[in-house]
């Protein structure tokens, strides 16, 4: 049987049903998308794309850049999404790494990339935002009839590159089978239906909204108001004639702090969704007195798409990702034995489920540490299952800090930190420390217009957390830096303040 995954997202809604709207609100169909996929599948295949090579792209999101993804998968070509933050140095090593067969960029950039195309035997094309470019000629002028090439379910369908911030960046090889049957169980979990309209601020760079976002409302059959950017008076007012909406945290605060936010603006809605970055419990408790729901948070990676969630009908319960989802089981086990551990107890946090990626691209031996002998992914997440069966995620093993001999980690203590008076959020790491190995170190973020002194927030810990759990310093920042989704990126503060306890005199 064809397990191509491009069959099942065009299955479930009539060619006359709207697939979405783009920016500039114009109207494109499940027939008309499945027609212009057609032109892209084409025109790759006259590029030279031939089923399982890879097709790079650095493209703004618009409607062709979907079409394009579409058009990968129809010809049976791997989709390999790069961030449009990504400089030349980086994408160098990516097209060496990947060795694709094109290269698809914004026109703006192709002096740039030129040379880092030629070097890899890349064939370069360019696709602008709205529709200008060598690849988009090539498209207009394609058939509008393509035989989707077959695909097993195990055939790779995308490589998505992970940040790298602990070396080398590993290409995450996922396949027909993982991306379809992830996107079946969100489809029930989250009961999308035809009646469905989905607002699309993510990007689409990323699994969140190229594939739980997209995959989601294609197979229910629903339609997406395909936006740009985030901006949030255009997303209240989208939420008028919109069912459900996916973000980052970052979204929700943005949303909280319009005051066009309130229970009739979101009347129509039926399910807000968050993930790929931690939501405040404060953030939560806010959406919830403003506008009467409560936000649904899950768990997911690139490795695995999603894992976890809370639940649809039942108690959705802040700082907690919910319970894992149908056909995923998840164990919390002992980092250093691998042996399983009992509730409430914080460990390494292992999957297993036909949503688990195939391996890491051309790294074999990276692949076999990260799974263990029966099966079950490692995700380098440390997390504990409560007695509801609820997965509390604690931290990235990477950010685990280790002082003086004891394993402290940092959610706790940014938990802690965060539910103090004029603490916007905070940000624990570890520096090193001449006695202590590493020094348990706070960075904190107040809110707009309040002013903080470092011993008040030292004092009012105290009571709250052991002596060895303490922050050493807490140092102010008027922001924490995040990647393009949210996620705060502590490896950027561990190398600001690596020298914070070196100098002479500091304790």
């Amino acid at each position: 049987m064809d397990g191509n995954l491009f069959h099942a997202l065009f299955r479930s809604a009539p060619a006359a049903a709207l697939l979405l709207e783009s920016p500039t609100g114009e109207p494109l169909t499940y027939g008309q998308a499945f027609a212009r996929s057609a032109q892209f599948a084409n025109a790759l295949r006259s590029l030279g794309v031939l089923p399982g090579d890879r097709v790079a792209v650095q493209v703004d999101k618009s409607v062709d850049a979907l079409m394009l993804y579409l058009g990968t998968l129809r010809c049976g070509a791997v989709y390999l999404p790069l961030n449009t933050a990504y400089t030349p140095a980086e994408l160098d090593y990516f097209l060496g790494d990947a060795t694709p067969r094109v290269f698809v960029i914004r026109p703006q950039a192709l002096h740039a990339l030129s040379a880092i195309a030629l070097e890899h035997g890349a064939t370069l094309q360019t696709l602008a935002e709205q529709g200008q470019g060598s690849l988009s000629e090539r498209v207009n002028m394609a058939a509008t009839e393509f035989e989707a090439v077959p695909r097993a379910s195990d055939d790779l369908a995308a490589i998505l590159y992970t940040s790298g911030t602990t070396g080398r960046a590993k290409g995450a090889m996922l396949s027909h089978g993982n991306l379809l049957s992830n996107a079946r169980t969100l489809c029930d979990a989250w009961r999308f239906s035809a009646d469905d309209r989905l607002i699309h601020a993510l990007p689409i760079f990323h699994a969140h909204g190229l594939f739980v976002a997209t995959h989601t409302a294609m197979l229910a059959g629903a339609s997406m108001c395909f936006v740009s950017r985030f901006d949030p008076l255009e997303i209240i007012a989208l939420m008028q004639r919109s069912t459900v909406m996916m973000g980052v945290p970052t979204f929700y605060v943005r949303l909280l702090q319009h005051p066009g936010l309130d229970r009739q603006s979101t009347a129509r809605m039926r399910l807000f969704i968050s993930g790929s970055a931690p939501l405040l419990a404060e953030t939560h408790g806010a959406f919830f007195s403003r506008t009467g729901h409560a936000i649904l948070e899950r768990y997911g990676m690139t490795e695995t798409l999603m894992n976890t969630s809370n639940p649809y009908v039942g108690e959705r319960i802040a700082n907690t990702v919910g319970m894992p989802l149908p056909g995923v089981s998840i164990r919390i086990t002992d980092p250093a034995t691998g042996e399983p551990l009992a509730v409430d107890q914080v460990g390494m946090i292992e999957i297993q489920g036909p949503n688990v990626f195939k391996g890491y691209w051309r790294m074999a031996q990276k692949t076999a540490d990260e799974f263990r002998g029966d099966g079950y992914f490692v995700s380098g997440d440390l997390g504990k299952i409560d007695a509801k069966g609820y997965l509390h995620i604690v931290g990235r093993s990477k950010d685990l800090v280790i002082s003086g001999g004891y394993n402290i980690y940092p959610k706790e203590i940014e938990t802690e930190i965060d539910q103090l008076q004029g603490v916007a959020e905070s940000a624990v790491i570890g520096v090193p420390h001449s006695d202590f190995g590493e020094a348990v170190t706070a960075v904190v973020v107040c809110k707009p217009g309040i002013r903080l002194q470092a011993q008040a927030l030292l004092d009012a810990l105290q009571e709250r957390l052991a002596r060895y759990k303490q922050p050493k310093a807490i140092i102010f920042v008027d922001e924490l830096p995040r990647n393009t989704m949210g996620k705060v990126q502590k490896n950027l503060l561990r190398d600001a303040y690596r020298d914070r306890f070196s100098a002479p005199g500091v304790a």
